[in-house]
């Protein structure tokens, strides 16, 4: 395989994962999309708190899989087993290789599109989108037919253990994060990622040879 490949696919990969990441990292810091959730769901009445007890215990969550200073997670009003925690351990170690790739393929993106530019090859870019675009479509259609599966699917290809089937029981977070708001956050992505997919064709194909 010649240099010019390699960099053709390193940088299209680049851009890819890019997309790809910053989505994923607008949709965890996306915190209406939980309040949404809650209210649609009536998640306040079923698990007998206030709209902001809730969203604060919310909060407590995002700011321990943020933060690395923040070794613990205790919730004010839930109570967790160690498996739980350890789940949550495994989310905030993913959250951290989301903000590192998507920081790399950034820096990565930046350097290959100077470079299609200067060469005027940006042309190049509209076949892998065109194709890009194709794929979201497909994944909600699973999405609608099964998502049960397909969230299965996800944390057995993300974890090596059973950790996130949690018992209410012993985790009664789960009540608060119901399946139906990570199907949110699924069909969210789809759209989001297949938005930047038409964007980046659009752009390449309006800016082919300038």
């Amino acid at each position: 395989m010649s240099v010019h490949h390699i960099k053709k696919i390193s940088g299209v990969s680049s851009l890819f994962l890019f997309l790809i990441t910053v989505s994923i990292a607008f949709i965890i810091l996306f915190t209406p999309l939980y309040y949404f959730s809650a209210w649609s769901l009536d998640l306040p009445e079923q698990l007998g708190m206030s709209m902001e007890t809730l969203m604060e215990n919310y909060h407590v969550l995002l700011r321990y899989l943020h933060f690395p200073w923040i070794t613990e997670l205790n919730f004010p009003d839930f109570t967790s087993s160690a498996s739980g925690l350890f789940h949550f351990y495994e989310v905030k170690l993913l959250f951290y290789l989301n903000y590192f790739i998507l920081i790399a393929s950034f820096i990565g993106s930046v350097f290959y599109m100077k470079s299609l530019k200067k060469n005027k090859r940006l042309w190049t870019l509209q076949k892998p989108f065109f194709i890009a675009a194709l794929v979201p479509p497909i994944l909600l259609t699973f999405l609608a037919v099964s998502f049960d599966r397909m969230f299965v699917l996800f944390h057995e290809i993300f974890f090596n253990n059973d950790d996130w089937l949690f018992d209410p029981a012993t985790d009664p977070i789960i009540l608060a994060l119901p399946q139906e708001f990570f199907m949110y956050t699924f069909l969210l992505f789809f759209l989001l990622i297949e938005m930047f997919f038409i964007i980046a064709y659009q752009y390449s194909k309006r800016n082919a040879f300038k």
